[in-house]
């Protein structure tokens, strides 16, 4: 039996060539590649789409749609890695973990969307709370986090690395969207179960890669005499058996150390970590840390490959 075939549109920008570092030593699938030349070619890409099995589309939103469009009707899967198609009826989102049936349900899917880094951050750590009523739908969330400048892709790359930009070197965290809604809002409330938009603060540290999340939940926030302990113990039961996701002890949590959560510590890998911390007063601090090119992206999509493909949903990703 011939391996399956997977085409990368748009396997030059971040994701895609992280997608491609992931698939390139795998001998159990076939790449189609296309040249340099020939990457903003439609027809080239359209012959692509129609020989792949599965395509990871690694595309502006625009161009997602419209590659959605043109394999409307075909046998071909797709992985969608922009946020086109996130909240979009006839996509099913991409996150194994998120609750149970999800893994089947990604596994018999045509069309996927890959979530965005923020959002995994966010539903990962919210969505088991708010399960099991230990937060209320109805909850003003405020979510605070920092990213690499990858995230951005080429054009941020650019600014934060070039000569004489003002980011570089900058030795502070750089917020921005704080006036409008960021694209990764409308995911987050809608897979969260939350009843209303979170307050979400993003800012770009300088740094390549890496991504810290910070949800505090104030205790009048928390029902039926949550705590940190309870918090916990919802969040372990959930992810004890989830390969690609730590949480971490209620007690090495409350002993951190400074650096403390350095944003970076699950750069290159598929990982994510969840720390609980709960103060004196009744508050309790979540506390994420993913790759935002790994579990925030490229490896995301190579893990629903994975399932979508029938391979061992950890093929190719380590631990």
């Amino acid at each position: 039996m011939s391996a399956p075939k997977v085409f990368i549109d748009g396997s030059s920008g971040t994701t895609g060539l992280r997608i491609r570092e992931y698939l390139e030593p795998r001998h159990d699938i076939e790449l189609i590649e296309i040249s340099s030349e020939q990457r903003r070619d439609p027809e080239t890409r359209k012959a692509a789409l129609a020989e792949a099995d599965l395509a990871i589309l690694c595309l502006p939103d625009d161009a997602a749609r419209e590659v959605a469009e043109w394999t409307n009707g075909s046998l071909t899967k797709i992985i969608d890695a922009s946020t086109a198609h996130r909240v979009a009826d006839g996509w099913t989102y991409g996150m194994p973990e998120m609750q149970p049936g999800q893994r089947e349900s990604i596994r018999k899917a045509g069309r996927v969307s890959n979530p965005g880094c923020y959002p995994t951050c966010v539903i990962l750590s919210l969505r088991p709370l708010i399960d099991a009523g230990l937060v209320h739908t109805d909850a003003p969330i405020v979510v605070h986090a920092i990213s690499g400048y990858s995230g951005g892709g080429k054009s941020m790359i650019a600014r934060w690395e070039e000569d004489g930009s003002p980011l570089a070197g900058l030795p502070f965290p750089s917020p921005y969207a704080l006036e409008t809604q960021h694209k990764h809002v409308p995911e987050m409330t809608k897979y969260t179960g939350l009843d209303h938009r979170p307050h979400f603060l993003p800012a770009v540290i300088p740094t390549y890669a890496g991504m810290r999340v910070e949800i505090s939940l104030h205790g009048s926030l928390l029902a039926n005499d949550a705590d940190g302990q309870s918090i916990w113990q919802t969040l372990h039961q959930r992810y004890e058996n989830e390969q690609f996701i730590n949480v971490v002890p209620l007690e090495e949590a409350a002993e951190y150390s400074e650096p403390a959560f350095d944003p970076r510590v699950c750069n290159g890998t598929n990982r994510m970590v969840i720390s609980v911390i709960q103060n004196d007063v009744g508050h309790v601090l979540l506390v994420m840390q993913i790759d935002n090119l790994g579990k925030g992206a490229g490896g995301a999509a190579v893990q629903n490959m994975n399932l979508m493909l029938g391979f061992d949903e950890a093929a190719g990703l380590g631990h």
